[in-house]
């Protein structure tokens, strides 16, 4: 069995009183989800999470690593994928896509979130990760 290991993050912002999540369109699967992508050598979780948001949407975030959400699920057959999420604060708005890798990103109201996301798993982080949001702020 083979394993992999990513990190990304629920990647938020404050905007006019409302906390809006960044969400990217992958371009194989079409499937909405969160910024990602697998663990290189040296690199911690939050790292890994700092350095593909930036590399998939141009920003730059602030890590929360009190926020630490795990999901694991099966891509493909013989294959085992751990994916840690963790919150981060965008340190800014404008976003440029990955061209080969992003087809579409969106800053959502957090509450609206849910409608678009495409996996089960994600929406429960989503909830999670507005609970926390309320606590800092």
């Amino acid at each position: 069995m083979l394993h992999e290991k990513s990190c990304g993050a629920i990647v938020y912002r404050k905007y006019h009183g409302n906390t809006e999540i960044l969400l990217i369109k992958h371009i194989n699967s079409g499937h909405w989800s969160f910024p990602k992508g697998h663990v290189e050598a040296g690199e911690s979780e939050a790292e890994t999470a700092a350095r593909e948001i930036k590399e998939e949407t141009d920003i730059d975030v602030m890590i929360d690593p009190t926020f630490r959400e795990t999901v694991t699920y099966s891509p493909k057959k013989d294959t085992m994928k751990v994916v840690v999420y963790f919150l981060a604060k965008a340190k800014n708005v404008e976003f440029h896509p990955q061209e080969n890798e992003i087809a579409e990103i969106r800053w959502v109201d957090i509450s609206h979130a849910c409608h678009i996301l495409s996996y089960e798993n994600d929406k429960t982080i989503v909830m999670k990760a507005k609970t926390a949001i309320k606590e800092i702020h």
